[in-house]
């Protein structure tokens, strides 16, 4: 029970915003230097992928890994209104990642923080086909897909 509540503690701490430059956490700063991965503009919405190991996630959050924990990067996006800049927080996310040995893992991607994320396992080297397709709070579906190279 106490490995479930940590792993958890740990889940839940990695789904802050990672994005951000910098950000306050128990009274000290933390730089997170992560960059897009993928940005695009699709019917008025500018969708921005950001792509981050888990040991990295950890490391800025002073935390250790947790033990059993399969998934090997974190995969979020933010969404903007083109038109006003205001993030846009409202809707649902699916992802699908295409693994270069072309097995696929399509997960929901969870609302936190101004950004929708969820973690997965991207262990093998190569190319990963990253599919999103996502319905914001105007009730239009829409679509981004892009490359990941793991090295």
């Amino acid at each position: 029970m106490k490995k479930l509540i940590v792993a958890t503690a740990a889940i839940l701490a990695i789904s802050a915003p990672l994005t951000v430059l910098a950000m306050e956490h128990s009274g000290h700063t933390m730089e997170h230097k992560a960059t897009a991965a993928h940005e695009e503009v699709v019917d008025g919405v500018k969708a921005t992928f950001n792509v981050q190991t888990m040991a990295d996630a950890m490391k800025a959050m002073d935390m250790e890994m947790p033990k059993g924990i399969k998934e090997t990067h974190h995969i979020s996006v933010s969404f903007k209104d083109v038109k006003s800049g205001k993030a846009l927080t409202d809707g649902s996310v699916t992802v699908k990642v295409q693994n270069p040995d072309k097995i696929a893992q399509t997960k929901g991607l969870m609302g936190m923080q101004g950004h929708f994320g969820a973690d997965f396992d991207l262990s093998k080297k190569g190319k990963y086909g990253v599919m999103c397709k996502f319905q914001l709070k105007d009730g239009k579906t829409r679509q981004a897909k892009f490359w990941y190279t793991v090295k």
